[in-house]
This record gives C-alpha cells, structure tokens and sequence, in this order.
C-alpha cells in the first residue's frame, strides 16, 4: 500500500518524508551547522536532550516525518476490505468436541459468548473509572492510578500509546472468575479443560485486563510457554492478523528470529509495520485477519503469531490456556526450552518437572505417550544476548521475561 496516498495532515514544521530528498532543489540541513555532517538519525538522538524553543533552532531533519507519519496513517485502509481466504471464521456457537477434533489449531471468533457475562453488562470506562480511579494498574513499564492513565488514554498522541496489561486485575477489582461460583466472567466453555490449572496458586500468569486508546496494540508474538489464549472484546474493537508456525512457514514479513526463536525483532510501532509489510503480509499464504468487535471472543492457537491494535478505545479480557490438544506443545516447551519459560514465580525452579508431577497426580499416564515421543531432556541453552551481556546461570534464567510485543520486559509484572 502507497502511503503517499493516505489522508496524513502536513508536519507542523513542515518536515517532508525522506524521499523528497532526491528531487529537492535545496537541502536546509545544510544551514544546521556543526549538525549537517552528522546523520539524520544521530540528530535524532541528540534532539531528545533539547527543548522546544531549542528544536526549532536547530532546523529540520527529514528523518523526523516517519513517527509524524506514524502517527496520523489511517487505520482503515489496512484493517478494512479483509480478503475473503484471509478472513477469521466467526462461529455462533461451539462444543468442546467440536474443538478439540476440528478447531483447536485454527483461529477463530465467537460471536455470543461475551454477552451473558456480568462484566460486559457492568463495565465501560467511566464504571471502571467510578470504582476504581484510585487504584493502580500496570501499563506496560509503569503503575498508574486507573484515573491517571486515563487521562493519558484520552490526551495522548502517541505513536504507540500505552497499553494497561495487568495481570492481577482480578484481586484489583475484587470480582470472582468462573460460572460455576457465580462469577463476573468465565473462560468460554467450548475451550474444555486448561491443564495448566492442575498448577492451582504455582500456575504463571494467564489472565490480564487490558485496557487501550485507539491505535494501541502489540506488534507481533507469540503467546507464553506455547499456550493457546481466548481474547474477550468487553468495549471496542481489535484488529487480528496472524500467521501459523511451522517448519515451512518464515515469520510474518518483517519479524526476524533468532536461530532458537528466543529473541524476535521487527518495526517497533505498528503503524510502522502497517506502513511497510502489510501489504506483502495480506499476500503471504497462511495469513488470517480479522475484527473482533465488542462481545466478541477470538481464539488463538498454540504457536501462532498475531498482532493487534486497537481501533476503538477498548476494554478487554485475555486467558491463556493448554488445551488437551496441545498439551504435547507445552510439555514440550517446558522440557527442551527452559531459558524460555515464562511467568512463573521464581521460586519455582523447574517448571517442567513441577508439571509432569502434578498432572501424573490428577491424570495418571495422559502423559505417557507424549513423554515417549519428547524423548530424553535435553540441556538447556541461554540465549544468545543472556550469553553476551548477563553471563547468568543456566538456573537463573528459567524465568526469562516474556514481552507481549510492546514496551520493555519487567520482571516484576510482565509474564
């Protein structure tokens, strides 16, 4: 897709894109001194240090018109005219049965199951603001009063605007989980059993709140310890596309992977990735999209890339889960990829053994015949940058941080 031909309102200072460069009759960098020899992008980082009045003394650099574009692209032209082949399949209804034997490596959304929870009657940005203005909520880096981020969800312009992703949501707001305790929501039936709950109070994380303005999001990834996850669209709308792994299948168009798949690179803002791999991406076989719109829940399979962004202030819920059939996935993961392993609280060292223990407990030999076919453990690695900067024990980095695709990992909250 051409950006040139997209509705983006000219730069206040009327910084041009990089290209005009080449057919200008005159270079103003020229004027900006000691600064002209220096490359745009090093400008860049030094004009992070000044203040207004000080930036606009110092000129104009071309590279500053790509967050500008960044920021004011449309979303409609990426997320609107959803090929047919491409197209999420949206289901009214769904039986367990049905899931396991036809559905459990395929997205897809449920059209009626938000619909019924209390918490899709109750909530809405101003209810949550009323009962819980005061208390604090991650978002991504930081912990801001729920009134404060807010105020910046209704204030920003960010190109990437921050995301609340908070994993103890639950206890925050004091609301009960589960049908069966008269709870305010509960994961949708058709997904049956989640293994990992065998873990109790040692399972890692697998529920968030996640609350965002318009155009936030999480570029691409996959989700933690080779889980599948359902996502519920309480207000709003979410913008889905994904991609399956296998041994045939590259990454999306512009995701790059380490060789162990432990370190992912790739544009770090989603307009940018709209703007430069999209159109190659709606192109590539296996590609999926689609919108999830309010009361809406959308499965994501084991193993599956995706990236979101909201086009809508929204609300939402999100689980993780293992499904029985993909129990072998996450077993698997648990076993031969410890330095990956996430969201565990670190005084459990082994996750994979504390697993294996609990599910021989609670399903004596369902596991017999996926432990056969691993095979004996294999050592663990530790990534590749771990082996660089940090030099850490191979024990130390069982818990390595897992980052849904926006901010910096912390290790005190992000799983």
């Amino acid at each position: 897709m051409d950006h040139e031909v997209l509705p983006v309102p000219h730069h206040p200072l009327d910084i041009r894109p990089s290209g005009n460069a080449y057919t200008a009759d005159e270079n103003i960098k020229a004027n900006a001194g000691l600064f002209s020899s220096m490359p745009d992008e090093l400008i860049v980082q030094i004009l992070e240090y000044l203040d207004g009045p000080s930036l606009v003394e110092l000129g104009r650099t071309y590279v500053l018109h790509r967050p500008f574009l960044c920021i004011h692209v449309p979303l409609d032209p990426y997320t609107n005219n959803i090929p047919t082949r491409n197209s999420i399949p949206r289901l009214a209804g769904l039986s367990s049965l049905e899931f396991d034997s036809q559905w459990a490596d395929q997205p897809f959304i449920l059209t009626d199951e938000v619909i019924c929870w209390p918490v899709y009657r109750d909530w809405s940005t101003e209810s949550l603001l009323k009962a819980y203005g005061e208390v604090l909520f991650r978002a991504e880096a930081v912990d801001w009063p729920l009134k404060t981020y807010v105020e910046y969800m209704n204030h920003n312009s960010d190109e990437s605007p921050l995301y609340l992703f908070d994993r103890a949501f639950a206890e925050k707001t004091q609301i009960t989980v589960g049908k069966d305790v008269g709870g305010q929501y509960w994961a949708p039936e058709c997904f049956g059993e989640d293994y990992f709950a065998i873990l109790g109070d040692q399972r890692p994380d697998s529920r968030w709140l996640i609350v965002g303005p318009e155009r936030s999001g999480s570029t691409f990834h996959k989700d933690p310890n080779a889980t599948s996850a359902w996502n519920a669209v309480i207000r709003g709308s979410k913008y889905w596309i994904m991609f399956p792994t296998s041994t045939s299948c590259p990454p999306p168009p512009g995701v790059y992977v380490s060789e162990d798949q432990s370190e992912v690179t790739s544009p770090l803002s989603i307009a940018e990735w709209l703007l430069g791999f999209h159109s190659e991406a709606r192109n590539t076989p296996g590609c999926m999209e689609g919108i999830c719109s309010e009361g809406e829940v959308l499965h994501v399979p084991s193993g599956w890339w995706h990236l979101v962004v909201n086009l809508r202030p929204s609300i939402a819920i999100t689980q993780n889960f293992v499904p029985k059939a993909h129990l072998m996935e996450t077993v698997a993961f648990l076993k031969n990829k410890p330095d990956q392993v996430s969201g565990f609280r670190k005084e459990i060292d082994n996750p994979y053994n504390l697993f294996i223990r609990r599910m021989e407990e609670a399903h004596p030999g369902l596991l017999s015949g996926i432990l056969e076919k691993l095979g004996p453990l294999k050592q663990g690695k530790k990534r590749k940058w771990e082996q660089l900067v940090n030099g850490r024990a191979e024990s130390d980095i069982y818990n390595g941080d897992f980052n849904f695709g926006f901010g910096e990992a912390d290790d005190d909250d992000v799983p």
